[in-house]
């Protein structure tokens, strides 16, 4: 179940979930998406997985319960380059020390249920309020789907030169701003097939930014390992049931999608 994250780590996550496994082994496959996630199982410590080029397979036990967030690109603030943590799996208290410890305690003994709160609890009293880079911040606004903008103006733009904006980009994203932008066109297009939304795989395509099908085709294959109908698991839209709107929402705001367009799923 993804929900919206609460008012107070809106600008900062894009998303939180809990995830409950059944009695077998679940191969999680998780797909990049710009941004830095926090994945706490109960009985386990904290870990954090750095921005993703490729996907990642994980396999979750079975009767495991993972609480997750998943940070928008560049807003979450480390003390080392997200670069070295991309397509990384690291635990927190590598990072934030007896912190991550004490987080990962107090989720395990948290009654049922609460262990979502706790976990946004911890963030809001730790993270800082404008800790993000402005310049990065409004870098990866432009790069969103549906803002179409040539990379090599985009530094010219916001004055700085491009190996300087690809610098601040390695430090604090994890990835420079042409990944990034193909990863958010992917995460587009992907809000346009979760929703139902456009006309067949080529016209949601064309929609999200593709040149044609088999440029989709080529991009799904390198970010997911898997064509786009594998995918989806239907032509048009994926069919497994979960509720993932929380997380494509704000991909979808511009487009004025009608509330309830169609069952998000993952």
């Amino acid at each position: 179940m993804e929900s919206a994250p609460r008012p107070a780590l809106a600008g900062v996550v894009r998303t939180v979930w809990v995830q409950h496994t059944g009695a077998e082994p679940y191969a999680q496959r998780n797909l990049p998406t710009g941004g830095v996630e926090l994945v706490c199982r109960l009985g386990g410590l904290p870990r954090l997985t750095g921005p993703l080029t490729r996907p990642d397979v994980d396999v979750i036990a079975p009767h495991t319960t993972v609480v997750g967030v998943r940070f928008s690109p560049g807003t979450l603030r480390l003390p080392v380059a997200l670069d070295e943590l991309a397509d990384q799996r690291i635990g927190l208290d590598e990072l934030w020390g007896h912190d991550a410890s004490r987080l990962g305690e107090a989720i395990a003994d948290a009654p049922a249920g609460a262990t979502l709160d706790l976990v946004q609890d911890h963030l809001a009293s730790r993270l800082r309020p404008g800790a993000a880079d402005p310049l990065v911040a409004e870098a990866v606004r432009r790069l969103m789907p549906w803002r179409p903008v040539e990379v090599a103006s985009l530094a010219d733009d916001l004055a700085i030169s491009a190996s300087q904006l690809r610098r601040r980009f390695l430090r604090r994203v994890g990835i420079g701003p042409k990944p990034l932008q193909r990863t958010l066109r992917f995460q587009g297009f992907l809000a346009l097939a979760q929703a139902g939304v456009g006309d067949g795989l080529t016209g949601m395509a064309l929609d999200a930014g593709y040149a044609d099908h088999a440029h989709l085709c080529r991009e799904c294959l390198r970010l997911t390992g898997l064509t786009p109908r594998e995918l989806l698991g239907a032509p048009d839209r994926c069919a497994c049931g979960h509720d993932h709107s929380a997380s494509y929402r704000p991909f979808l705001a511009d487009l004025r999608v009608p509330a309830g367009a169609g069952a998000m799923a993952s």
